[in-house]
Order: structure tokens, then C-alpha cells, then sequence
């Protein structure tokens, strides 16, 4: 399984930031912050390009690798030593209180809306898997980018996208203008879409009628991806 906790360490390690290797890798930094944080996977083309771009060997990023290449160096009576520990201390895991799983259920996310200036939305194939807790009814999900929806729609969360159409004043919804996507509390006007922010920072945007503003999907759930 993939350790954002080892590819961040690799990245400091080369005094790497975040937009760099996003940029290199040519996806979107949510996209790479959610690797580190461990809320989705590379795919296997981005494992090999980040597995160049920080000079290692793609196994690098398994979780256990560590241990493995430590283990590896023992001598053969170390390492029966550490296999009879290792065993112990899972007898004892496994006779420990038992711990109720939750169910989780996988989300395709695709990129990308914004919450802030606005992103164009691409649904090209390209997309995360993410999991979470409760299944929800929806059409398409995206990545949340940006701080003007806060404190209800948080940056790196997942929209959750109905294709509606328009359906009430003052709804939240996926509205497609001028090449870019913004995520909006949208009211009809006569000229245009008002498209405001929840986050009082930022002023009303006015998309006019005559420049084709689309209305995507209402917004019908959202949420932070649990880990795997």
C-alpha cells in the first residue's frame, strides 16, 4: 500500500515543495497534497514519474519498505529473532479488544471545481478514487479548491454533484462560465447568475446570459476523504 508519509519524507529530503512536483507531475496540487495526507493513491504512471522525480525506486513508497530493507540486513539469526518478536506482538494485537470497522465506500473524483478564482473542470479520464463512510446519491464528484465557500465547503474536500439543472434560488451549485467551474450559492437574476460566496472575503461574481453560463449540478453532499 502507497505511504504519503514516505513521500513526504523524500520530498523534504530533496527540498522539494508541493507545487513543484505537482507542476512536474502535471496534476493538480490537491491532487499531490491528498497523496501526502494519505486520501488517494498515484496511479501507476504517476507512481513511475514521481518515483524518477525523487530518484528512487517505485517499491520506496510501500508501506513496510523500511522495515523490509532493515530486515534484510540482518544476519540470518537477527532475523529469526525479529520474526519470533514479530509474532509475539501480533498474538498479542490479535487477542486485543476487538475494534468495530466502519464501512467504507470508494468515490470516483475527478478534477477539478474551485471554490475560490475558479478551475476549468476536465472530465478526461482523469481521476482519484477516495473513500468515505456513507454512501451517497449523486451524478459526478470533484475536488473542492479554494477558501470562498468556507466554513461549510473546505478546501480538498469532495463536491458531490446532482445534474439538476437550476432548481431554487439560493441553492449551491456547479456552474459552468467563461471556461471555468466555480462552486456557488446561485440566484437567477434577469440579466445573469449571481454567484456568491459563502466566505464574506470574496464579492458576488455576475455571469451574464449572454455569455452562456451553464448550471452544472446542485451541490448534494460533500465531505473530507477518510484514509485508506
Amino acid at each position: 500500500m502507497f505511504s504519503g508519509d514516505r513521500l513526504l519524507k523524500r520530498r523534504k529530503e530533496l527540498g522539494l515543495s508541493q507545487a513543484q512536483l505537482s507542476d512536474s507531475l502535471g496534476i493538480s496540487r490537491p491532487s499531490y497534497f491528498n497523496w501526502e495526507k494519505g486520501k488517494t493513491q498515484p496511479n501507476q504512471k504517476n507512481l513511475s514519474l514521481l518515483a524518477d522525480l525523487l530518484q528512487v525506486d517505485p517499491t520506496y513508497f510501500e508501506e513496510g519498505a523500511e522495515i523490509l530493507q532493515l530486515y534484510q540486513q540482518l544476519t540470518p539469526s537477527n532475523q529469526d529473532r525479529v520474526l519470533t518478536y514479530s509474532k509475539g506482538v501480533l498474538q498479542e494485537q490479535e487477542n486485543g479488544p476487538t475494534r468495530l470497522e466502519r464501512p467504507r465506500f470508494s468515490y470516483r473524483v475527478f478534477e477539478k471545481l474551485s471554490a475560490g478564482t475558479g478551475f476549468s473542470y476536465f472530465d478526461d479520464g482523469n481521476f482519484d478514487t477516495v473513500f468515505h463512510d456513507e454512501q451517497m446519491d449523486h451524478d459526478f464528484a470533484s475536488w473542492i479548491f479554494g477558501d470562498s465557500m468556507n466554513p461549510v465547503y473546505l478546501n480538498g474536500e469532495v463536491a458531490l454533484i446532482k445534474q439538476t439543472g437550476f432548481d431554487y434560488d439560493g441553492g449551491i451549485y456547479a456552474v459552468d462560465w467563461d471556461g471555468q467551474t466555480y462552486i456557488k450559492k446561485v440566484f437567477r437574476e434577469k440579466d445573469g447568475l449571481r454567484l456568491v460566496s459563502l466566505n464574506h472575503q470574496y464579492s458576488d461574481k455576475f455571469a451574464p446570459y449572454d455569455e452562456n453560463p451553464r448550471i452544472i449540478g446542485l451541490i448534494v453532499g460533500h465531505f473530507m476523504p477518510t484514509e485508506y
